[in-house]
Order: structure tokens, then C-alpha cells, then sequence
């Protein structure tokens, strides 16, 4: 039954994790859940990207607009005055509402007629999506004390990567046996049910419960109240551009990873969800999980462990990427991508237990709503555009160098390669083929060199940290 502590809030500040251990593993596991959910419905466009670009003839600055901007946009813009409502109303039940408001958009993106109604949708599922992480990381930080937060958040973040192999797994074979619009419709429906199981068996606790008597209690603030407390934390802001660039990578790359192989190894989408992502996205979740471990273990001798791990792992990364998307041997660009995503998704545990570590309990859940607001704006909004604005240019340049420079354009390259041979024939649909193929591979060579200045602020942020910090972690 859920209950509310609006009256007869029971102790804060105690040190003490909230609620017995198995109610507290199953409060975690169902948060983990939802933001599985959530991270399944936001990466499902990527996993059928090529489908729909064939389908409505979109350049892939539009099909960047699409699965980047036009969510985060609006996920950004509510994000804030959600995580306002979460610092003095029921949490749970923010999350409910959330829940099934995105799982009931990403339905209705299954019967989108046009780019713009799917535009519209996805839009949509972006407003749902913002009311999950900030309410969900004040309440882990309620449940659980500081010691035991980085693998808490840790497991929670694991809903990012599970969420992007559970859309392969499935959305990969849907749509080859069916088509896009089926994989929406299949794997938006389930939240509903979900959302309402959620609201009916969790508990909100009171705020600040599990944190030290010694920490800093903060009242009710406002969100100027909240900025300025903010302003003097500089490992916060840091922090924040550092997990932006890493959004703005990676959301580029997830995007557009299944086009990738696709057009550059003749793949199909069921063939490279199931080959290609499930394995790298399984890859990412041991990243993010051992990250986390590693954190809780070194943490007391080791104060810095959580900022210096993820900036080290990151700028590993950066060759890994390069050789796996410029090699034409398949098994050599997974067997190196597969320890590239273990090294990128290190950071996950780390941008969210750094940000609500520096934040009094009653500032969290805007702290991490600002937080958000920036990674998403910039990483989600802009990376996905800038990655497919990229490749428009690149497939421009290899179109100019070809034989057919006078002929083709990247509008009339867009379509399957059946519909291409039959109106442009073989060797000028093999043409814009090859551009396609070559534009999207350097576009994503050269986005993903941008993770190595995210690892270098990573290790910046270790000046500041225990300075910053509310609640030693050790």
C-alpha cells in the first residue's frame, strides 16, 4: 500500500537505510524496472531508425531531429517544475502518472501517418520520461545512506543499457516480422500496467531519512534558493559538463548504431540488434555495474575513486570506438566495441551519485532536474542532430567526389536499395549507397573523439569533490 509521510514524518537524518533489506531491494528493483522501461521506449527509434528514414525519405539531420530534439526538448522543459512538485509532493505517485503517460505515447508513435505526427508523439514520450529520474534518485537517496548510494544508483542506472538490449532483443525482430510501427505499439503498452503496480506497493519515505546526523539540513527551498546553493559547488557543474558530452556522444551514436551496420555491412535489423547491440548493450551494463562496485569498494581508501575511474575508462574508449567503426572485419569491430562499452558506460553511477552528493536532501531532486535539464538539452537534444547533420555533410562530400556529382543529391539517394536500383539503377544506387555508408562511419568517428575531453573533466572534478560533498562517501 502506498503511504505518505506528509504528517507524522518519522525521524530524518538517522543514518539509518529506510525499510527492511528485502523491501528495500524490491523498491530498487522496481525503480530499476521503470527506468529499464524508460530507456526500451527512448531507444526503440533507434533500433528501427533505418526503416523509418526509408520510409518517410528523411535526411538524417531529420531523423536526428526526430529521435534527439524533438524528445528532449520537451523532456528538458518539464523536467524542472516536475522535480519542483517531487520536493514537496508524493514522489510515487509522480512516477506512476509518468509512467503511463510515456508508455501510452510510445503506443501511439506505432500509428504516426507522418513525420509530423511521429514528431508529435515522440514529443510526447519525451514529457512522460521526465518525470522518472529526478523523483526516483531523491527517493533511492532516502532509502538507502550514503555509503551504499553509488551501488544502489549503480543498479538503478542499469536500466539505461538492459533498456537498450531489451529494445534490440525485441524491437529488432518485431519489426523484421512485422514492421516499426508493431514494435511501438508491442513494447509501449506493458508500462501502463506497470505504472499502476508501481503507485499500489511503494512507499514514500520521508526525505533525508538516511542521511548522517552530521549532514546539512537544508528547509524547503526555492529553485533561486536551490541554483545559488549550487553555484559555490563547482564539482556540480563540472560534473554536469562532463556527463553532457558523454550524452551528447552517446545518444549520437545509439541513434544511429543499427543504420550504421546496416548500410556499412549489408546487415539486417534483426541481424544487428541481436549480433551487434544486445552484446554491446550487455557489455555497457557490466561497465556500468563493475563501475559501481568498484566505487563502493575503494571509496574509504580511495576518497576520489568515484570521479577518477569514469574519467580514466572514458578516454580508454576513444581508440576501441575508432578501430570497431572504421574496420570492415564484423567480429573485430564487436569483440573491440564490446570493451569500448564497458569502458564508456562506466560513468553512469558516477554523474548521478557525484550530483546528489553535493546537493542537501531537500535540493536533490532539482539538483538532479537541473542536471538533467543540461545533459539532456545538450546531450540527448544536440547530439543525435549534430551526428546526422555530420553525416548530410560527409555523404554530400563522398556524392561531389563520385562520378556522379552532377546527378545525385542526398534527397534522391533516400529510399531502400530495391526502391534506389529500380528509379536510379545499379551504379548509381551503389554510389549513394557507399556515401550513405561512408558519411555515417566518420560522423561517428569523429563524435566519438568528444569522450575523451568528458574523461579529462572527470578527472578534473577530483579537485573539488570532497570539498563539495554533503555526505562523505567513505
Amino acid at each position: 500500500m502506498n503511504t505518505s509521510h506528509a504528517e507524522g514524518e518519522p525521524t530524518t537524518n538517522t543514518g539509518r537505510a529506510f525499510g527492511s533489506s528485502g523491501y528495500r531491494n524490491y523498491v530498487l528493483f522496481s525503480l530499476t524496472l521503470l527506468y529499464t522501461l524508460n530507456f526500451l521506449d527512448r531507444v526503440l527509434i533507434g533500433v528501427v531508425a533505418q526503416p523509418i528514414i526509408e520510409e518517410f525519405k528523411l535526411l538524417d539531420w531529420q531523423f536526428g531531429l526526430l529521435s534527439g530534439f524533438g524528445f528532449a526538448l520537451m523532456y528538458t522543459i518539464v523536467g524542472i517544475p516536475i522535480a519542483r512538485f517531487a520536493e514537496y509532493m508524493n514522489r510515487v505517485r509522480i512516477i506512476a502518472v509518468s509512467v503511463i503517460t510515456w508508455s501510452l505515447m510510445t503506443a501511439l508513435c506505432g500509428i504516426a501517418g507522418n513525420f509530423a505526427w511521429l514528431l508529435v508523439f515522440r514529443i510526447g514520450v519525451g514529457i512522460g520520461e521526465a518525470g522518472l529520474s529526478p523523483a526516483a534518485n531523491s527517493i533511492i537517496a532516502d532509502y538507502f545512506p550514503p555509503r551504499s548510494r553509488a551501488r544502489a544508483i549503480a543498479i538503478y542506472t542499469l536500466g539505461i543499457t538492459v533498456g537498450g538490449v531489451l529494445a534490440n532483443v525485441f524491437g529488432g525482430p518485431i519489426t523484421e516480422l512485422f514492421s516499426w510501427r508493431e514494435a511501438f505499439l508491442a513494447l509501449g503498452v506493458p508500462g501502463i500496467v506497470l505504472g499502476v503496480v508501481f503507485l499500489v506497493t511503494v512507499v514514500e519515505p520521508p526525505r533525508g531519512y538516511a542521511d548522517p546526523p552530521t549532514a546539512t539540513h537544508v528547509r524547503k527551498t526555492s529553485l533561486a534558493e536551490t541554483i545559488r546553493e549550487l553555484s559555490s559547488k563547482r564539482t556540480f557543474w563540472v560534473n554536469m559538463i562532463a556527463a553532457a558530452l558523454v550524452a551528447f556522444v552517446g545518444y549520437g551514436l545509439s541513434n544511429f548504431q543499427v543504420a550504421f551496420f546496416q548500410r556499412a555491412h549489408g546487415m539486417s535489423i534483426a541481424d544487428v540488434a541481436l549480433q551487434i547491440a544486445v552484446p554491446l548493450g550487455l557489455a555497457a551494463s557490466f561497465g556500468a555495474f563493475a563501475a559501481g562496485y568498484l566505487t563502493e569498494r575503494m571509496s574509504a581508501r580511495y576518497p576520489n575513486v568515484v570521479a577518477w575511474l569514469p574519467g580514466g575508462m572514458l578516454i580508454a574508449c576513444v581508440p576501441m570506438y575508432w578501430i570497431g567503426f572504421t574496420t570492415d572485419s564484423v567480429p573485430l569491430a564487436l569483440s573491440v566495441m564490446l570493451v569500448a562499452a564497458v569502458l564508456h558506460y562506466g560513468y553512469l553511477g558516477a554523474q548521478y551519485t557525484i550530483c546528489q552528493g553535493v546537493a542537501s536532501p531537500r535540493s536533490r531532486a532539482t539538483a538532479v532536474a537541473i542536471f538533467l535539464f543540461v545533459v539532456n538539452l545538450l546531450g540527448y537534444g544536440c547530439g543525435p542532430l549534430f551526428l546526422g547533420i555530420l553525416s548530410d555533410i560527409l555523404m554530400t562530400n563522398n556524392l561531389v567526389a563520385s562520378q556522379f556529382s552532377l546527378e545525385l543529391t542526398p534527397l534522391l539517394c533516400k529510399g531502400t536499395s530495391e526502391q534506389l536500383i529500380s528509379v536510379l539503377g545499379n551504379a548509381k544506387a551503389q554510389a549513394c549507397m557507399t556515401a550513405s555508408a561512408e558519411g555515417l562511419r566518420w560522423a561517428i568517428v569523429y563524435t566519438v573523439s568528444i569522450f575523451s575531453v568528458a574523461g579529462a573533466l572527470y578527472l578534473y572534478c577530483c579537485k573539488t569533490l570532497q570539498e563539495d560533498l554533503v555526505a562523505k562517501m567513505s
